[in-house]
Parts: structure tokens; sequence; C-alpha cells
């Protein structure tokens, strides 16, 4: 226990291992009430296992936790975590559930009673306005189903602040959202710290927003605890960065992206995408970077990969239709998909390692039953992505966030496309996943692929793409920016989005 008692939460020496794998080797955590906290450290530190163990999903091996009340008074683990919300990186909702009946959830959960439909609109209305009053009005009756990702989220977080918790654990909630969502977000967090002594653990990977709104830091590497409690201001991004050991990582992979080496491409030929009058045409080995909130760029994406159900958008390219008919279609003729939303569109959870690498071989091969090979060459791709795992065999759950998305990137590493659509395909890992992911793309892309990325990080466009497309709030084509006049001041002017 900490000298100063004042702390929603004390973690000591705490201890997790599954099997012969040690994840948390002693790692100390605290949060003070009425504090905005950042919990830092790279993909497999150990950060998701800590949340779990503090929410009660998992258990501890060793160390203590303790949940103290607003008079300072010692509660038991049961009591604490009653007073624990969690908004993880992928969405926990309940699809054939309105909004309204997903927020009021927590308060229904415990014994027996009657739904009190009336009693739960008004809550989850109240919860909603805090962070978007006019999606709160609108939304309400809406089934979660039908929601985009980040409309979901800010369910989520509304249901964590409807339901009375005084610890909120974020884990990477602003990862589709846009700067003037974000910036409510983190005003209702700090008028809800200041006015009620609401305790908030932060977790991103975004220096700026981490700096936007928390004042003291945790760092977490390989288990352990390497800073416990420092000020932000006290720490610069570099040393942040070191002490969760991306720093070399890192700076072993920035270098000018290569020119495309077009020869390779023979056959590819350019793609022209149309949409009321706008016309972009991408050249083997471009990179065009998708800027702005969901409601513009996801269209586009889902008619280049298939998926798409109205007409706004067509395609010209040798061999191609105008549309593609199915996300199948669209695989077997060259167009490749990578998505950052591991949980619904990605990762497919309750099949192996093997499956999940080698899926986007199968269709384009047309395979029906696994190969003697196939072992073989996903081993491969495994070592060269530094994906590390116990066996091809395990399920995906048994990996890290970031490295379930190495094995998203894997399923297309080789295989021939002409185009590969990517989708946010950096949200919620490492500053040294990152800069390997956009190795590998730059990589696709001198090859002769032609590349189509869309992220809501403004500085990842800048840093990876030759030109931007950007869309603005209300989702329609706001332009196109060059490579010489790119900028993070001109991408915020034309989407409204400043992440």
């Amino acid at each position: 226990m900490t000298e100063d008692s004042n702390y929603a939460v004390t973690v000591r020496g705490l201890t997790k291992s599954y099997g012969a794998t040690s994840v948390l080797k002693g790692v100390n955590f605290s949060v003070r009430r009425g504090e905005i906290h950042a919990l830092l450290g790279g993909n497999g530190a150990g950060k998701s296992t800590l949340i779990r163990i503090i929410t009660g999903s998992a258990s501890q091996d060793g160390g203590t936790i303790e949940f103290r009340d607003r008079a300072d008074r010692l509660r038991t683990e049961a009591e604490g975590r009653r007073k624990v919300a969690v908004v993880h990186q992928e969405l926990a909702l309940l699809p054939n559930l309105t909004v309204a009946e997903n927020i009021a959830l927590p308060h229904f959960s415990r014994g027996f009673g009657l739904f009190n439909r009336k009693w739960a609109i008004k809550q989850a209305h109240a919860a909603l306005s805090m962070i978007d009053r006019s999606f709160a009005d609108a939304s309400l009756h809406w089934f979660v189903g039908s929601l985009s990702l980040h409309e979901g989220q800010m369910v989520e977080i509304a249901r964590a602040l409807a339901s009375g918790a005084e610890l909120i654990l974020l884990d990477e909630p602003t990862a589709n959202l846009t700067a003037l969502e974000t910036e409510r977000l983190f005003s209702v967090l700090r008028r809800l710290t200041q006015e009620t002594g609401l305790s908030v653990v932060f977790v991103s990977h975004r220096m700026k927003e981490i700096r936007q709104i928390a004042n003291t830091c945790s760092i977490i590497r390989d288990g352990r605890t390497v800073i416990d409690r420092e000020p932000m201001a006290g720490l610069s991004d570099t040393a942040i960065i070191e002490k969760m050991g991306q720093l070399s990582q890192a700076q072993a992979q920035v270098q000018e992206r290569p020119a495309a080496d077009i020869s390779r491409a023979e056959g590819h030929g350019r793609l022209t995408i149309r949409e009321n009058g706008l016309e972009i045409s991408l050249e083997p080995g471009v990179i065009l970077g998708v800027a702005g909130a969901p409601a513009g760029p996801q269209t586009l994406i889902d008619t280049l990969v298939g998926a798409a159900r109205s007409k706004r958008w067509t395609v010209s390219h040798a061999g191609w239709p105008a549309r593609f008919s199915s996300p199948h279609q669209a695989a077997t003729l060259g167009s490749g998909f990578i998505t950052g939303d591991r949980s619904h569109k990605g990762v497919l959870h309750s099949l192996p390692i093997i499956d999940n690498v080698l899926a986007s071989r199968r269709i384009v091969r047309g395979s029906l039953f696994t190969g003697a090979r196939e072992s073989v060459e996903c081993l491969d791709l495994m070592q060269a992505l530094k994906v590390k795992a116990a066996s091809i065999w395990d399920l995906p759950n048994t990996l890290s966030g970031g490295t379930q998305q190495k094995l998203l990137l894997a399923r297309w590493l080789g295989v021939p496309s002409r185009l590969l659509v990517l989708e946010e395909p950096t949200r919620g890992v490492d500053i040294g996943t990152k800069k390997e992911i956009y190795q590998l793309i730059r990589q696709m892309a001198a090859s002769g692929t032609m590349i189509v990325w869309w992220s809501t990080e403004n500085t990842e466009l800048l840093e990876v793409c030759d030109r931007v497309l950007a869309f603005n709030t209300d989702g329609r084509c706001a332009g196109v920016i060059e490579r010489q006049d790119l900028t993070e001041d001109k991408l915020a002017e034309l989407t409204g989005m400043a992440a």
C-alpha cells in the first residue's frame, strides 16, 4: 500500500502466468481519485492482462489489489470491482439490442426484476448526451448492429459512464473518433474527474492524445513496471518510447520510402476511381491515403473490396467489373483487404493461427483442403513478421492485439495483388509494430501493388502516402492533396480531424 491512501486502486507485486508463459512479473500500479492516468507499454507488455485482473475477468497468481471508496475506506475486491468499468479496444456490445438497452444493461445485470424501458431510455440519453447530444437524440432506438465502429465506441463509453463507476479503464477509446468527438470526450472526462472524483486509466499509442488528456503515466515493459507514477511533463516522447522498449525498433524502420519498381508490375495498369464527377487515378506503386471520419471513407472501401451496398463509386481497371459483386470476387481478381477492426472484420477467433494466416491464399488459389506445405508456409510468414506463438494451432486470442494485426498482414504478404486496401491497419498497435507495418506496405508498393490507406491519424498519412483523398465530417469528398502540399493543417482543415 502506498503512503498516500488517496487512491481508487493500488496494485502491488502482481504476477500472472498462462502455462509456461509469464505475462506479469511483479507489476506495481496505482491510480488516484480524480486522476487521468496513462497506462503505457508496447503490444504484449501486459497492459490488457493487468486490466482484466483489475476488472475481475482474470485472477492473479500473486500480488495484491486494494480498492478504496471515496471516504477512504478499504473495500473488498468484489465491492471494488463493481465500481470499475472498462471500455475495451475491441467493443463488447450486443448487436441485437438497441443503443439504450446496451447502455442501461449493467443496471440489470444482478438479481431479478423487470426491465424498465422508460427508465433505461432516460439513463441512456443522459449518459450519451455527455459525449454527443445530437447522436443521443437520434440513436437510442437504433440497433447496435447497425452502427459504425466509431458510433459503437461512443455507446460503450456512455455505458461505462452510466454504470456509476468510480474508476473507468479506457483501452484505445478514440481510435475511430473525429477530432471534435475526441475533444468532447476529453472535456467530459476532465469535468467528471474534477467534479466527481472519477478516476480514469487511459490506454493509447497516440502520444499527442496522451499528452492532451493525462497528467501522470506508468509504463509496463515485458510484464514489469519500468515507470511507476511519473508526471507526463517530465518525460519526452523519446524517453517514453525508449522505456517502452520501442526506440531502437522504431529507429531501425525509419527510412525514405523506396521508389516504386513499376517494371515488376507489368499488366497491372492504372486503376481509376469515380464518384459524382470526381475521378482519381492510381498507378502501380502509388499509396493513396484516405482521410476523414468513417462515413465517407467506408463507402469507398466497401466498393474496392466488394462489400458495397450503394452505387456511389465505380472503378475502372483492366479485367475488373465496374463494381465487384462480392468480397470473394474482389479477392480472386486481386483486391486485398486488411482491417484494423480485428474483432468484427479481421481475425477468425474460432480458428487457429494457421487458418488465419493462410485464409487469403486459400481464396485466391481456390483451395478446399489444408495442404502439406501450408505449415511450413505459415511458419515462414510468421518468422518474416516476427510473430511469436507457442504453436500455429493456437487460437489468435492467445496473442496480443498488435500481434493479431500481424496475422492480418501475413494473409496478403506474397499474395499477388493489384490493389491492397487498408482500413485503419495500425489501430491499437505500438510504435514499433506501426513502423514494421509501414515498411511492409512500402515494400509491397515498391513491387507494384496499388495501396489505398484509410487512417484517422493524420501524422500517419503524412508519413506513408503519395497523395490523400480527404472527406469532411458529412462524408463528402473535400479534395485531393498531393504530396508536396500535404500537411497536418491542410488535412485538419478539410476533414475536421486533428488526430
